[in-house]
């Protein structure tokens, strides 16, 4: 069986690996003739930069909101940290 799942995860890795195969010859393109294959570096890092801001501006916003609600749902279970009389 294992035998079985090697072969199917090598299969739909040759499919993908040729599914994104830019140059048309089964190689990867990285031949270091060619320096406009090496992607999007300024748009990734703007990518980069703005989720990290927008991250930072609903934490920022949700902050009071979250602690409101945990310190309002741990004041309303009964016998947190009792001594378990009863």
């Amino acid at each position: 069986m294992g035998r079985r799942i090697g072969q199917t995860l090598k299969a739909r890795w040759l499919a993908w690996r040729s599914a994104t195969d830019t140059t048309g010859d089964g190689r990867d393109g990285d031949d270091g003739r060619d320096g406009r294959d090496r992607g999007d570096v300024p748009g990734w890092v703007m990518i980069t930069v703005m989720t990290a801001a927008l991250v930072v501006a609903i934490a920022t916003l949700a902050t009071p909101a979250l602690q409101n609600l945990f310190t309002s749902a741990i004041n309303s279970v009964s016998g947190v940290g009792g001594g378990g009389g009863g």
